[in-house]
């Protein structure tokens, strides 16, 4: 090709290119594709705190977890009667209590029925329960029930009030100073191991054969229990509030009597309400022994002379008195100590 040719070769390109350029400038760009970015790791946000719960959605869920089941309550009425621990209903308890009742009835009944001949144990020894229950007319009439029972009780009432005046005293002292607990040891450790009985000849050479013999021997029978039980009742108090009522600026004599003690009077009560009625049943040792008047003195004649009869007639009015008085102590108790339960 001649030069001409191909200036006009280049040209003729040009204008081409040109037109092209036109061309493609009336349409819109198809836009370029991206390319992929690499993704970057995002970064870990933390939870949201949520917030403040109200007092009252407060409550509601500590309700609602309260009463979600653990895992290990048995369900169902009779996963209820035999779980470990759990507590009766109050239906329940009353029918265990009347079956449990029931049967030690029937025995006795299978063991006392027919002729006197025929009986599995002789009537000398255990009259059948018609037997035991008919002669209760001559036991209330005749014997004076009502003014032996009021008798007893007023022994047991004397000695174990002068066993809580002492022994109360004694045992916040000695819960709260190690010298004093130190010094009452040995009293406390003999009296709780001294057999009971080996108390009766002792307060008859001390005391002789009247009332104060019969007072006395409660009173010794019953303060070493009070005195150690009080002293560990007080010691068992939580050392926070003794430290707590420190920070606050109270002296000694006020944490004793505005802080121990009001904090371990329930227990106290409740240690007292058990002791009366041991107190009640060595009332019945002592009044065998040479008693003017007493259950215990009404048990050893009906040994003795007869009917027999009444001596199981004299030991279930016993054991219904004491279980009535010490119903009786329980509610003062729920009275004086709501916050605590009594069983």
């Amino acid at each position: 090709m001649t030069s001409d040719e191909r200036d006009e070769h280049k040209e003729g390109d040009e204008g081409a290119s040109a037109s092209e350029g036109k061309g493609r400038a009336g349409e819109k760009p198809e836009p370029e594709e991206a390319e992929p970015e690499e993704a970057e790791p995002e970064e870990r946000k933390e939870p949201e705190k949520p917030a403040a719960l109200s007092l009252a959605e407060t409550d509601a869920g500590k309700n609602a977890t309260r009463a979600k089941p653990s895992k290990t309550t048995v369900r169902g009425s009779r996963g209820r009667t035999y779980r470990v621990r759990g507590e009766l209903p109050l239906v329940w308890r009353f029918l265990m209590g009347v079956l449990c009742v029931g049967l030690i009835g029937l025995a006795w009944w299978a063991a006392t029925r027919g002729a006197a001949e025929e009986r599995m144990i002789s009537p000398a020894v255990l009259g059948s329960p018609a037997e035991v229950f008919g002669s209760f007319h001559s036991l209330w009439f005749d014997r004076a029930l009502t003014r032996n029972m009021m008798l007893s009780l007023a022994r047991v009432l004397k000695g174990f009030g002068l066993a809580l005046l002492i022994g109360l005293p004694l045992g916040v002292l000695s819960g709260v100073f190690p010298r004093i607990r130190a010094f009452l040891a040995p009293i406390t450790i003999a009296g709780r191991n001294i057999p009971v009985a080996a108390l009766v000849p002792l307060t008859l050479v001390w005391f002789g054969l009247g009332e104060t013999q019969k007072v006395m021997f409660i009173f010794i029978a019953c303060v070493a229990f009070i005195l150690f039980d009080v002293t560990e009742t007080i010691m068992a108090v939580d050392q926070k509030y003794v430290d707590t009522a420190y920070t606050l600026g109270a002296n000694r004599w006020q944490i004793i009597f505005k802080v121990l003690v009001p904090l371990a009077m329930p227990k106290i009560f409740n240690s007292a309400r058990l002791l009366l009625g041991l107190g009640f049943g060595y009332i019945i040792l002592t009044e065998i022994v040479g008693a003017e008047g007493g259950l215990g003195n009404l048990i050893a004649q009906s040994q003795r002379r007869g009917p027999r009869e009444h001596v199981y007639l004299t030991l279930i009015v016993i054991t219904l008195v004491a279980y009535a008085l010490d119903r009786i102590v329980a509610l003062v108790g729920t009275y004086l100590f709501p916050y605590k339960e009594s069983r």
